[in-house]
């Protein structure tokens, strides 16, 4: 059966990618049927989804790239992957946030997430080197739907997942304090802790860690197992981890013995 909701890029990029990961390949003929488009389309479709190294092409088809990866996925890549589990970790992290406190927000989708749920939390202070967060927060105030924020973005170099990192972004951020940063993940595992395939978002993101009181990192069940190039907290530091109902019962244990308080959000 041909998916309609497929015919436009991104989301057709991002089914293909779950696809792959669920079962581990796929071929060029099955996602022709699928996603009712040419060969063509679909053969540009894997070769997007191998720049950005989140699987690799094979003949007649496409496999999953190794666990370990350096790759970083565009935002937009990212931006429609499971989008029911993300919305469901963006409410439960939101629930964390006191009014009237300093909230920082690091860079990817599901951050972003939280930050459009923040709308309505009044006297907010928000922290971010996250392009999209700061512009979901600016288009909030304009609308007067911000509830009082003041925003602060720090400077640097944007990345593929249009975060701000380098020396200006960290510089920035060491001279601030936050009561709560939460903070997105490309991979969590219990070996390598919370990871990220960008050597400089990684020192970032450190900064980020050393400014709050409090880190909640946020990653739906796809997260785990995947390790990316760089470490930038382990499991002990965490002193929240919001997940959604999907992960598995293995990786429940791990995280409720390792991080202060493991939190399960239902999809």
């Amino acid at each position: 059966m041909v998916i309609e909701a497929a015919r436009l890029a991104p989301r057709r990029r991002a089914l293909i990618l779950d696809m792959v990961r669920r079962d581990g390949a796929v071929r060029v003929a099955d996602l022709v049927e699928r996603f009712g488009v040419s060969d063509m389309t679909i053969r540009r479709d894997l070769d997007v989804l191998a720049r950005d190294g989140v699987l690799s092409k094979v003949h007649g088809g496409a496999i999953s790239a190794a666990v370990t990866t350096a790759a970083e996925p565009s935002f937009e890549t990212k931006a429609v992957l499971e989008s029911r589990a993300k919305a469901a970790v963006a409410e439960a992290a939101a629930a964390l946030v006191e009014p009237g406190s300093v909230v920082a927000l690091s860079g990817g989708t599901t951050a972003y997430a939280v930050a459009s749920r923040l709308r309505d939390v009044p006297g907010l202070t928000v922290v971010t080197n996250s392009l999209p967060v700061a512009e979901i927060l600016r288009k909030a105030a304009a609308e007067g739907g911000s509830a009082g924020h003041t925003l602060l973005l720090t400077g640097g170099t944007p990345t593929k997942s249009a975060s701000l990192v380098g020396p200006l972004a960290d510089q920035a951020i060491r001279s601030l304090q936050v009561d709560l940063l939460i903070i997105g993940a490309h991979g969590v595992s219990e070996r390598a802790g919370a990871t990220t395939p960008n050597l400089a978002e990684a020192q970032t993101n450190r900064a980020l860690i050393a400014s709050a009181t409090r880190v909640a990192v946020v990653a739906d069940h796809t997260k785990w197992g995947v390790i990316g190039l760089s470490r930038f907290i382990a499991l002990s530091e965490i002193d929240y981890f919001v997940t959604d109902d999907g992960l598995a019962a293995e990786a429940r244990a791990v995280l409720s013995d390792a991080v202060g308080r493991l939190i399960l959000a239902e999809t």
